[in-house]
Formats: C-alpha cells, structure tokens, sequence
C-alpha cells in the first residue's frame, strides 16, 4: 500500500486581518460597543446613599454576604433568585436565537466586544488591513517593533483596567484603586487583577476567534434551535452565482443586464465580505457554525453593490424557508412558532415570579428550629417545657428592635430570661434562644402555636407556626 501522508491532529492557526466598513450593522455594533463600555466602566464609579455599607451603586460586598443593587440588598438567602435569573437568560438567549439566530454573539457578546475594540487599536496604531499585512509579513525592525508592541501594550492596559474595574464591583472603588496604585492593596486584590488581565488580553488580543470557534459551546449547540424561519446572514446563491457561478466586472459583463445575459451572478468576487469577517469565513459557503451574524459581511457586501450600480441585498438576514421560494419575500421576523412562543411563555413568567419574589420580600427574616435533644423536659412540678432556636436577619440598613411573643398559648408561658427584645445591626443576623412551658393540661391541648416576631419600627408582625412536643405524643 502507498505511503499515506499523516494528518495534524491540530489545525494550523492562521491569523484573520479584519478590514475596517462602515454601514448600518457596524454602526449598530459601535452604538452597543459603547453603551456597554459606558456602563462597565463607570457603573463602579456611580454613588449611591447608603447607611450600612460604601455608598456604591452595585457593589458585592462578600465580608458581609450581601450585594447591593441599587436599592435591592441580595442575601445568600435569597440564592434561588441567581437560579431564575440563569433561566431568565437561557430562556431570552434560546428565544432571540430562534428569532434572529447568533445576534448575541455578534453584538452583545464580552468575547465579541472585547475582540471589536483589541482589533480597533490595531486599526488605529498599525493602518488599514493592506498596512497591517504589509507589517505581519515584513522583516522585524523598527517600525514593526513600534507599531506592534505599542498595540499590544495598550491592548493589555485595556485589559488592566478591565480588570481593575471587575475588581471595584467587590469592593469601594475609590478606595481600591486608591491602595492598588499606591502598592497598600491586599495580595489577593492584586492576584485578581493579574488573572484578570492576561485572561482579558489573551481572549481578545490573542485567541479572538479561537475562543468563539473552539472554547464557546454556544456554537455547537446552536443548531437545535434553528428552525425554517430563523433569520440569518444569509448568501442569496441564486442571485449571486446565476447559471456560471460569480465573475469579476470585466468588459461586457460590467452591467446587471449584462452579466445576467452571459448566465453570470451579481457577485463581482470582491472577497470583501471574507476580509471584514471576524472569524475568516466566507459567507457564499452557506450557513457555518463558525458565523456570528455580526452583519458586518452584509454592511460590505452593500456597499460594494451601491458601488456597481447594483441592488443591494445579496448578502442580508434572511430564513432558510424564504431562500428557497422561488419569489422570496422581503425578510420579516416570524415569531408565530411553537417554538418561540414556548420561550416566550417561559420567559416571562420566570420574569414574572422574579420580580413578584423581589417586591414580596420581606426586609425581615425569621426562622424557628425547635431543640429536639431531648423533644421536650418534664419539670420538678409536673409541667413540660420545650425549647426553640429563633434565629432572625435584619434585611435592612439601619439597626432594628424586634419583640418577640407568642400566640395560641399564655404568654406568660414564654421564657426569654427576663428580655423579650432584641436590638439587630444592619444586615445581620442574631439567634436567641427561647423557652416555653406549659402544665400538663395545657400541653395535652396544645400541639402547634405561634411566635410573634415584631419589628418595632415599622410595627410589622411576622408569625410563624411551631410545635409543642408532649409525651401523648408517643404513648
């Protein structure tokens, strides 16, 4: 048998130069870029009054478990609250992709815009894609020197700073960057911010497309939620190819008319569409895995047709289903589906619990165990006496007084050692112990009551039912 060439069981990285475009999708991609820039960066940064806490408008205060948001204070009580919202999010991201495919990716995604501004600064310092490939494949001097490591340096200065401010979402950011710069921060500050970091300018200035074609399962799991009338970045082969497929605008087939007349496409075979790509695809093979429907291929493709004279629309958002008609539609969102109106449903009645979970919250929370070592004490005097854990969170941020008393039984009957009032700081939390006996006869008539929990501010009563353990229990 003939020697069988050995195959890399890795595939040979070859580094995409992106060319800059303008139009509608890239201008859309800038506006997201910078209202998601405005609001990392300077989120940190917007005060907020508070009494029991740095006066930040989000700030996740893990010293004392709680996170801030604006004016909702988030306990590690309230952890099924981070559940809903991870199925808030799957369900909005399954909901768009059904709609508009990987619209996510394209704008939204940290990957995305983060790669979008490591490749503007190589726009900015090294030139256009013809200058940035004349600088790749020349000899190292002075010039490559400069213009590629000044790229990078600020390529990681970005990255630092990206750091620096994830880190002043978990703590006051004054005061952090205060003692970072001033070398007086704690080590694990500065261990964060070094991770941080080189994980930002590595996905962004060096992996880019890698971490979307290879490390994100969103790009192999996407297709179960693809249907007939997802819009997508589509290539019109119809029209592009004609009957002898696509041909540069040579003399005699320059006109629309002419080139149809000869049996060719609309598409001049500008490559344009594959050097604005950022993960190096070409459109005109169909729909790939590897597209994120960025929309910057239809912005080229525009514009070189405005160019020749041609309509535009041969590169567009379109469905598989309308593709194949034999007279397409102009592209709509059809969210008439089964489909998409499951995620919709899904959505906003989780969107729904939430936010009725998080204006019926108590800014009080009470918990009673009962002591079960041993279930109940029969007194010197023939009484019985069982005894409780009461445990209680002061969800505020000011200091409270609670009283506590009892219902269903004589208050008399409660043994608090002489207080029945407890003064709580703000968002703390105190357990007090606490008695009740009862004579014989009483406790073979009660078998539940209630703890009265009173907030002395605001006057506010929480109950909460309890049992009273006997011995005709377990006769």
């Amino acid at each position: 048998m003939p020697d069988q060439a050995e195959k890399s069981l890795y595939q040979k990285h070859i580094p995409i130069v992106t060319r800059s475009v303008k139009g509608q999708f890239r201008t859309f991609k800038t506006a997201v870029m910078l209202l998601a820039y405005s609001v990392y960066f300077l989120l940190p940064w917007m005060p907020w009054a508070r009494v029991s806490a740095a006066s930040q408008a989000i700030l996740f205060d893990l010293t004392t478990r709680r996170f801030f948001i604006f004016n909702l204070i988030v306990y590690p009580q309230d952890i099924f609250w981070l559940a809903m919202l991870l199925f808030i999010a799957a369900a909005l991201l399954f909901f768009v992709t059904g709609l508009v495919g990987r619209a996510w990716c394209g704008y939204f995604c940290f990957q995305t815009l983060w790669s979008d501004m490591f490749i503007q600064i190589e726009h900015l310092i090294q030139g256009e894609r013809p200058a940035r490939l004349r600088l790749k494949n020349q000899n190292w001097n002075l010039e490559k020197i400069l213009k590629i490591g000044a790229s990078h340096a600020l390529m990681i200065l970005v990255s630092m700073w990206t750091a620096i401010t994830f880190a002043c979402y978990f703590s006051y950011a004054p005061t952090f960057v205060y003692h970072f710069f001033n070398g007086t921060g704690v080590a694990g500050g500065y261990f964060a911010v070094l991770v941080l970091t080189l994980l930002t300018y590595m996905a962004g200035g060096v992996a880019r497309e890698q971490i979307c074609l290879y490390a994100c399962p969103y790009a192999r799991f996407q297709s179960v939620m693809y249907e007939a009338d997802t819009l997508a970045v589509t290539y019109d082969a119809k029209r592009g190819e004609g009957m002898k497929g696509r041909t540069i605008p040579i003399q005699g087939l320059k006109t629309q008319d002419e080139r149809t007349l000869a049996g060719h496409g609309d598409c001049i075979d500008c490559g344009f569409c594959v050097q604005v790509c950022p993960t190096g695809i070409d459109i005109r093979n169909g729909l790939q895995y590897q597209c994120i429907s960025c929309g910057l291929c239809i912005d080229a493709c525009d514009n070189i047709m405005d160019s020749v004279g041609y309509p535009r629309g041969l590169i567009r958002y379109d469905s598989e289903r309308n593709m194949a008609s034999e007279v397409p539609e102009p592209p709509r969102v059809i969210w008439k589906r089964f489909k998409v109106i499951g995620y919709a449903v899904a959505l906003l009645l989780m969107t729904g619990l939430l936010f009725y979970n998080i204006g019926t919250r108590s800014d009080t929370e009470v918990s009673v165990q009962q002591v079960r070592q041993p279930l109940y004490v029969m007194l010197s005097n023939g009484s019985l006496r069982n005894r409780y854990l009461i445990h209680i969170v002061n969800k505020t941020e000011s200091d409270q007084i609670y009283t506590i008393d009892v219902d269903g039984i004589s208050p008399r009957s409660l043994d608090m050692r002489f207080f029945k009032a407890v003064s709580i700081k703000a968002g703390k939390g105190l357990s007090v112990n606490a008695s009740v006996n009862l004579s014989a006869e009483d406790a073979s008539k009660v078998r539940e009551f209630n703890f009265l929990i009173t907030q002395a501010s605001t006057q506010k009563v929480i109950k909460v039912e309890t049992n009273f353990n006997s011995p005709r229990e377990h006769d």
